[in-house]
C-alpha cells in the first residue's frame, strides 16, 4: 500500500513539475490588425493561431487586437518597439523608413494585372522578406488586396475633377504624397481608422482604396463613383518582432512559421477571388464604375515615372530588387 501511495505521490510531482515548466515556457503573442473581427482575414489567422497552440501543446498562444483596436499601423509599430505588440497585420508601407525596398510594391502603375503581379512576386516575394527580416522582423508572406482606385461622392473623370475634390491619403505615406504633388493637390492625411468618420462628416470625399478594402471598412457607404483606372496594387504583411520570435524554441519557431506562411498564402489566393466580387458588390450597390478618357489615361499614367524618380531618390533602392519588381515595366526609370 505504501509502495503505491509513493509511487502515485511521484507521479503528481512530476506532473505538476511538468505543467509547470510548460507554463514557464509559454508565449502569448500579441498581434494587432486593422482588420475587422469575421473578415475572411480574422478567421483564418485565428485558425492558424489554433492549429499553433494544438502543435505546441500550448507553448505558443496568439492573442488578436483586430479592428484598428490599437490604433493605426504606425501606433502598432511604436508599440511592438515598446514590447506592448509583439508583431501586426500592416501594410508594407509601415516599415518604409527601417526598410525602404517594401514601398516598391505600391509605385504607380507598376503592374498592369493580377496575373502579371503574381508572376512577379514569385521572384521578389522571397528578396523583399529577407530585406524585413535583416531588419528585425520576422515576416510570415504578403497578402495582396488588389489594386486601388479613386473612389468618391462625384464622379473623377480626369485630373482636373480630382483637384476639387477633398482628398484623402493614409499617413506617412510618401509614394501617395508625390502622386497628389504632381497632380496639384493638399490631401488631407488620416489614419485608416479615422477615415470613415471623416467621410461621414463631410471631411472628405475621395478616397483611394481596393475594392475588398472599401467594403470591409465600410467605406463603400459614403461613395457613389469610382474612377476605372487601376492606380496601384495594394499589399499587406504578418510580421513578428524577432526577438519575441527567437525567445521561442527551434521547434516552436518551425510551427509558428509553417503556420502562418501557410495563412497568409491562403489569405493572398482568397483576396484574388474576392477582389473580383467586391467589385460586382459595389455595383450591385449602386456604385458606378466611370471609365476617363483614352486621352486622359495618357495624362494619368504620366504620374508613374514622376513617383518613382522620386521614391528611387528618396529611398535608394536594392538594385537587384529594385530590377526585378520592375522588370514587366519597360517604361521604369532606371537605378544609377
Amino acid at each position: 500500500m505504501k509502495h503505491a501511495v509513493r509511487k502515485l505521490a511521484i507521479i503528481l510531482v512530476t506532473t505538476v513539475i511538468a505543467l509547470n515548466a510548460t507554463m514557464v515556457g509559454a508565449k502569448t503573442i500579441k498581434i494587432a490588425t486593422l482588420s475587422p473581427e469575421g473578415t475572411f482575414w480574422m478567421k483564418h489567422m485565428r485558425v492558424g493561431a489554433k492549429e499553433i497552440l494544438v502543435k505546441t501543446q500550448g507553448r505558443v498562444k496568439f492573442k488578436f487586437y483586430p479592428g484598428g483596436v490599437m490604433g493605426n499601423d504606425e501606433n502598432v509599430l511604436r508599440k511592438i518597439r515598446i514590447g506592448q505588440l509583439h508583431g501586426g497585420a500592416l501594410t508594407l508601407g509601415t516599415l518604409a523608413h527601417t526598410t525602404p525596398d517594401v514601398t516598391l510594391y505600391s509605385l504607380p502603375y507598376l503592374f498592369t494585372s493580377l496575373d502579371e503581379a503574381a508572376e512577379v512576386r514569385k521572384t521578389t516575394d522571397p528578396m523583399l522578406t529577407k530585406a524585413i527580416e535583416k531588419n528585425g522582423f520576422v515576416n510570415f508572406g504578403f497578402a495582396q488586396a488588389g489594386f486601388t482606385y479613386l473612389m468618391s461622392n462625384k464622379p473623377i473623370r480626369s485630373l482636373d475633377d480630382l483637384r476639387k475634390r477633398k482628398s484623402w491619403i493614409p499617413e506617412k505615406s510618401d509614394v501617395g504624397l508625390s502622386v497628389y504633388r504632381y497632380v496639384g493637390v493638399s490631401p488631407i492625411a488620416l489614419p485608416l481608422s479615422d477615415v470613415l468618420t471623416a467621410l461621414q462628416t463631410g471631411l472628405i470625399n475621395t478616397i483611394v482604396t481596393s475594392p475588398i478594402g472599401a467594403l470591409a471598412l465600410q467605406w463603400h457607404t459614403h461613395i457613389k463613383y469610382v474612377t476605372d483606372q487601376p492606380l496601384n496594387y495594394l499589399v499587406a504583411m504578418l510580421i513578428i518582432d524577432k526577438k519575441t520570435f527567437n525567445k521561442l524554441g527551434d521547434a516552436d519557431q518551425k510551427v509558428v512559421r509553417e503556420t502562418m506562411v501557410n495563412v497568409y498564402k491562403k489569405i493572398d489566393e482568397q483576396n484574388r477571388v474576392d477582389n473580383i466580387a467586391a467589385r460586382e458588390a459595389l455595383i450591385n450597390q449602386g456604385v458606378q464604375f466611370i471609365k476617363i478618357s483614352e486621352q486622359e489615361k495618357v495624362e494619368w499614367e504620366k504620374i508613374d515615372n514622376f513617383v518613382i524618380k522620386e521614391m528611387i531618390k528618396k529611398y535608394k533602392y536594392n538594385n537587384d530588387l529594385y530590377n526585378a519588381v520592375t522588370i514587366k515595366k519597360l517604361d521604369a526609370p532606371k537605378l544609377h
